[in-house]
């Protein structure tokens, strides 16, 4: 188990509920990652990571600031290379990410990818440097264009939000 702290940026999110282009340049996030080791550096992982910022909105007469949040629900896999003091790895995640301002909050399923490394200066305590990218899927539509001799081209359309994570965590880790 490792709380952490970090720094999320990008993805343009506010656009999503606001329907208005606001790129806010990012801000402080935190959460927990538990891995449950399987074998061979192989481990199961679950991922909640939060991030708040308050965005200013343009307005037709001033600019009103929101209160914005945006949380990470993430399951998935790992794999650990070596198993001395100094362990990086590689993760994949798959869940849901939740967009929330003032009144308004919606649910999207999310890809994650990432990767770092573990450092074990004791055998059951350590810091995680861990570098996260989420890929949400705001929108996404499809078109059956063109049926012909039994064959039909069917068109996806996906409207992805991006989102890049720096953290640090202290590890626990349970004998």
């Amino acid at each position: 188990m490792a709380p952490f702290v970090g720094y999320r940026f990008g993805g343009d999110f506010v656009e999503i509920l606001t329907g208005r282009h606001v790129d806010p340049d990012g801000a402080q996030s935190y959460g927990v990652v538990l891995d449950v080791p399987l074998s061979n550096g192989l481990y199961f992982e679950g991922l909640f990571s939060h991030q708040h910022a308050e965005v200013l909105v343009p307005d037709f007469f001033r600019p009103t600031v929101w209160r914005m949040s945006v949380d990470h629900w993430q399951g998935g896999g790992g794999q650990e290379f070596g198993g001395g003091r100094l362990r990086p790895f590689l993760a994949g995640t798959l869940g849901f990410t939740r967009y929330a301002a003032e009144a308004d909050s919606q649910l999207r399923f999310t890809v994650g990818g990432g990767g770092g490394v573990k450092l074990f200066p004791a055998s059951h305590v350590g810091l995680r440097l861990d570098t996260r990218i989420f890929a949400t899927f705001a929108e996404a539509a499809t078109t059956l264009t063109v049926c012909s001799g039994g064959s039909c081209v069917l068109a996806l359309h996906l409207n992805l939000v991006w989102q890049a994570e720096f953290t640090a965590g202290v590890v626990v880790k349970f004998p």
